[in-house]
């Protein structure tokens, strides 16, 4: 379940990285951290969090934390060495942002398939692509609300 974040935690994960997130995404996750990206009815991603460490709560909750996600998916083979993991879909691939060397990450995400290790863009930012909430929310959902 995703929360609101203060900026703090984002600005570690950049000093732990070595990069600058971009803009587009530091403000949704400051609204939202983490949750769930909806690319089609039948293709999501779920997204990694910042670690934030407020308290116990938030620390359970963000254990896989963007920093340890991406550190994990570079000991993969073929996973780009300019790429920042920020989500999965479930079955090993990644979505992506990647930097030209410098640390500053574009907008684009990007698809890393871990069985082909190609990076394909799909997107020109996370506010570009089709989201809404999954069918499962609205089945939970719908159990709470009679």
């Amino acid at each position: 379940m995703p929360f609101p974040l203060e900026e703090k935690y984002i600005t570690e994960t950049e000093l732990e990285l070595n990069v600058k997130f971009p803009s587009e995404l530091k403000n949704r996750m400051i609204k939202s951290n983490g949750g769930e990206l909806l690319i089609s009815d039948k293709f999501e991603f779920e997204l990694y969090p910042f670690f934030d460490k407020t308290d116990r709560k938030r620390i359970n909750r963000t254990c896989n934390h963007i920093g340890l996600e991406t550190k994990n998916a570079r000991e993969w083979n073929g996973f780009p060495d300019n790429g920042i993991a920020i989500g999965t879909d479930g079955f090993g691939n990644q979505l992506i942002l990647i930097h030209n060397g410098n640390g500053n990450l574009t907008d684009e995400l990007h698809f890393w398939n871990h069985e082909t290790r190609q990076v394909e863009k799909i997107a020109e930012s996370i506010n570009k692509l089709y989201v809404k909430k999954s069918s499962f929310w609205n089945k939970i959902k719908s159990k709470f609300n009679g």
